[in-house]
């Protein structure tokens, strides 16, 4: 079975309006953004393999790394972007610490993904 939908920062929305959960660990180190296409295949055992088929375009922010009722967040230009945990792990981020992130250019988002943290001086 395969289907087809859109990363909405923590999971795939499918095109039948399902809600398929995508791997953090995939979803951090593939730098999924808000937006971008996937496909979902289910093979006969159920086995669910994800694969990232567009990438919607992308602006790169500059902030800081937060953390608000547990959730971690980036906070650009009074903005806050929740960002996935296994990202700020994958990264060896820490609270404070300026990163950049990707979002959905030009639109609004409420997710973004860790691209890279900047070196402290």
């Amino acid at each position: 079975k395969i289907i087809e939908g859109v990363f909405t920062g923590e999971d795939m929305l499918g095109v039948d309006k399902n809600h398929y959960p995508v791997p953090v660990n995939y979803a951090s180190k593939s730098k999924l953004v808000q937006g971008d296409r996937m496909k979902l295949t289910i093979d006969g055992s159920g086995k669910m393999m994800y694969k990232q088929i567009k990438q919607i375009d992308r602006e790169i922010r500059i902030g800081l790394l937060s953390q608000n009722n547990g959730r971690y967040q980036v906070i650009s230009d009074g903005v806050a972007y929740d960002v996935l945990t296994a990202a700020v792990t994958h990264f060896k981020a820490e609270i404070g610490d300026t990163v950049t992130v990707l979002i959905p250019a030009g639109k609004e988002a409420t997710f973004g993904a860790i691209e890279a943290v900047m070196p402290k001086e």
